[in-house]
C-alpha cells in the first residue's frame, strides 16, 4: 500500500522554533520538508512514536571548524551527536582555500596551532584537490554528511592567497591587495559561500607560535572584503576579537557593516582580566541594533575550558623534565611508569620548566571532572580544595585524577566565562535579545576543549538542571539555536517545524537527556587523537527528512549536503 507521507511522527510535544508554548501533535514529512501538522491521518513509510518526548527543529550550529574533517569524514560528530543538523564552517579566518600549492603546509600549520588539530592528520587526510575557493566548494558538493554543512570564506587563506608571504608578515593590504581580495570575496559569495570568517586575537597563532596573518589587518582591508560581499548582494561576516579597547574595536566593526550592509556576528565572552568589558559590547551592541544595522553576538553555553589529562595535549606534569621522558610513551607503558612508586616520588618531587610553572597558581581553578560533567562546578571540585581536604599536595591529587578510569581521569580549567565563578555573566548575554548561541568549535582543539555538546548544555543545564542561579525558559533555548541561529546566518528555510521548511528534526526523551564525560578516541587520519563527548537522550534526528541517529547510533543514512549559501524561506521558495 502506497503511504501518503515519506516520515510521520506522532504525539510528541512540539517546540516549533518561534519560542511559543509547546503543543502536542503530529508531523508529516514529504521530499524532504514538512508537509503537515496536526493530527495526520495519513500512514508514513516510517513513523517515530513521539509520546512522552519533545520534537523540535534541528540545531544550527554557527560556529564549527569542520573545514578539514568535512574533506574526509562524512559524519561530523561530536555535533551531530548533539542534535545538529546544520553546520557553518570557516569561522576565526582558519580554512584551506583558496590556497596555492606551495602553501598548504602553511595553511596546516596556521589549523595545528589555533585550533590544535595535529599536522599530520590534516596532512594526510586533506585530499588538496582544490586551489580556488570555488574549487573547495566544489569538492565538498561531491560528498554527503550526516548534516548540511556551510562554509565561510577564511580571511586567514584569503590573505596568504593574495599577499604571499607578506600576507603571512602581516605587511599592510595595499590597494591592489585590497582590491583582489574583494573579488575574490565576491566570487565565493555568488559560488556559495555563507559569509566571510576573520580573527584579530593574540590567541591565534601558529604552530610555530606566529601570530594569525589576519590579526592586525587593517579597517580599509577589512571593509574592502565586506563589500565584496555586498557586491555579491550575499554573505555575512564573522568576527573573533580580543577587544582590548571594546569600544574602539566596535566602532570600527559598525563602521563596517554601516558601509557593507552585510551581517556580522562577533564572539562576545566574559575574560577574566577584564569580567565586566562584556558589558560594555553588549550596549554597544543594543546601540547598533536599534539603529538598524544587523549585527548579533555569538555566546558560548558554558564555560570556555581546556581539558587535561594523560592522553589529551597538556597536562600539569607537561613541562616537567622527567615527565618529558615518557610523554611519548604509549598510555599503558606510560601508566606503568607512573604507578612505579620510585617514579612517581621522583616526579612529585621534580620541578617544572618555567612555562610550566602556570600551574602551580591554577590550582583554584583546575576541576575535577567527573563522569557526569558539572559546567558551572564549585570549589570542593577544585585540585586545591581537595588537596587541602586530604591533606596532600596538590600535584598529587591531580596526578591520582588523571590515573584515574584507566588512565583516562581528566582535569578542566574554566578560562573564558567563568572569572567570576559562575555562570552569572553567561546568563545576561544569552538572555540578550540580540545575542544567539555559538562559538561551540566543533571539530576543532581535539586534544584540549571538547565543547561540540553546547547544544545538550543549553537544553540540561540551562532549562532543566540549573540550582546556582536562574535557568532558561525551554522555548526560548530552542529558538536560540534553531530559527535564530539559522537566520543568523541567512538560513530561512529552516529552524522552524511549519509545512515547507526543511524536515531537520530531533526527538529528545527531555526528562533523561544526559551530556557524558569527553573521551578520547584514535579515529582520525594516520590514527590520530581526538575527544569526542556523547549523550543519551536523542531518540531521533532526522536531517531532510531521513533518520540519521537513532538513541545516539548513526543509521547509515547520509541526506546531508553542501549548502550553496544563504536559503530562503518557503514562502519565498514557492514564490519563485
Amino acid at each position: 500500500m502506497e503511504r501518503a507521507y515519506d516520515l510521520v511522527i506522532r504525539g510528541g510535544l512540539v517546540f516549533d522554533g518561534n519560542g511559543g508554548e509547546a503543543f502536542e501533535t503530529d508531523i508529516a514529512v514529504k521530499d524532504g520538508r514538512i508537509a503537515d501538522i496536526g493530527r495526520i491521518h495519513g500512514a508514513g513509510a516510517e513513523e517515530i512514536d513521539a509520546r512522552g518526548r519533545i520534537v523540535t527543529p534541528g540545531f544550527v550550529d554557527i560556529h564549527t571548524h569542520y573545514d578539514g574533517q568535512a574533506t574526509w569524514d562524512s559524519r561530523m560528530q561530536p555535533s551531530a551527536w548533539h542534535g545538529v543538523t546544520t553546520i557553518v564552517m570557516g569561522n576565526c579566518g582558519v580554512g584551506f582555500a583558496p590556497c596555492r600549492p606551495d602553501d598548504h603546509n602553511r595553511l596546516i600549520h596556521l589549523m595545528e596551532g589555533v585550533e590544535d588539530i595535529p599536522f599530520p592528520v590534516l596532512s594526510e587526510g586533506l585530499p588538496w584537490n582544490w586551489e580556488s575557493y570555488p574549487e573547495y566548494l566544489d569538492s565538498l558538493a561531491s560528498r554527503q554528511f550526516d548534516v548540511d554543512i556551510g562554509s565561510q570564506l577564511p580571511h586567514a587563506a584569503l590573505r596568504v592567497a593574495v599577499m604571499g608571504e607578506r600576507g603571512v608578515n602581516r605587511e599592510p593590504a595595499s590597494a591592489a591587495d585590497i582590491a583582489s581580495m574583494a573579488a575574490i570575496a565576491q566570487r565565493a559569495m555568488e559560488c556559495g559561500a555563507i559569509g566571510f570568517g576573520t580573527s584579530r586575537t593574540l590567541n591565534h597563532r601558529t604552530s610555530d607560535g606566529h601570530h594569525i596573518p589576519t590579526l592586525t589587518a587593517g579597517e580599509d582591508e577589512l571593509t574592502g572584503i565586506a563589500m565584496g560581499l555586498a557586491a555579491a548582494g550575499k554573505g555575512v561576516l564573522q568576527v573573533v576579537s580580543d577587544f582590548t579597547d571594546p569600544v574602539v574595536e566596535f566602532a570600527m566593526l559598525r563602521r563596517i557593516v554601516e558601509r557593507s550592509g552585510r551581517p556580522l556576528s562577533f564572539t562576545l565572552a566574559q575574560g577574566g582580566l577584564a569580567p565586566k568589558a562584556y558589558q560594555v559590547l553588549l550596549a554597544a551592541l543594543d546601540d547598533a541594533v536599534a539603529s538598524g544595522l544587523p549585527m548579533k553576538a555569538q555566546v558560548a553555553a558554558r564555560p570556555v575550558g581546556v581539558l587535561l589529562g594523560l592522553e589529551l595535549t597538556l597536562n600539569p606534569f607537561s613541562h616537567y623534565p622527567l615527565y618529558r621522558e615518557i610523554s611519548a610513551l604509549p598510555l599503558a607503558e606510560k601508566l606503568a611508569r607512573l604507578r612505579n612508586a620510585d617514579f612517581r616520588a621522583a616526579l612529585l618531587a621534580d620541578n617544572p620548566e618555567r612555562r610550566g610553572r602556570g600551574f602551580a597558581s591554577a590550582w583554584g581553578q583546575m576541576h575535577l571532572m567527573a563522569e557526569l560533567p558539572d559546567y558551572e562546578p564549585t570549589e570542593e571540585s577544585t585540585v586545591a580544595f581537595r588537596a587541602s581536604a586530604l591533606g596532600v599536595s596538590p600535584e598529587e591529587v591531580a596526578l591520582d585524577q588523571m590515573l584515574s578510569n584507566g588512565g583516562r581521569g581528566m582535569l578542566y580549567v574554566p578560562f573564558l566565562n567563568y572569572a567570576e565563578g559562575s555562570l552569572d555573566a553567561v546568563h545576561e548575554m544569552i538572555t540578550n535579545p540580540n545575542t544567539v548561541p555559538g562559538l561551540s568549535d566543533g571539530g576543532a582543539h581535539v586534544g584540549m576543549i571538547c565543547d561540540g555538546s553546547f547544544p545538550t548544555s543549553l537544553l540540561t543545564h540551562w532549562t532543566r538542571d540549573r540550582t546556582r542561579g536562574p535557568k532558561l525558559d525551554l522555548p526560548y533555548v530552542i529558538r536560540q539555536q534553531t530559527r535564530d541561529t539559522a537566520r543568523t546566518v541567512g538560513l530561512y528555510d529552516r529552524g522552524v517545524i511549519a509545512p515547507g521548511y526543511r524536515a531537520d528534526l530531533n526527538v529528545i526523551d527531555y526528562d533523561h537527556l544526559t551530556l557524558h564525560a569527553p573521551r578520547v578516541v584514535y579515529d582520525l587520519p594516520t590514527g590520530g587523537r581526538r575527544l569526542i563527548q556523547k549523550a543519551s537522550g536523542y531518540v531521533a534526528t532526522i536531517v531532510a527528512g531521513d533518520i540519521t541517529y537513532r538513541d545516539g547510533d548513526p543509521t547509515g543514512s547520509l541526506p546531508g549536503r553542501l549548502l550553496r549559501g544563504g536559503q530562503p524561506a518557503p514562502f519565498a521558495m514557492a514564490a519563485e
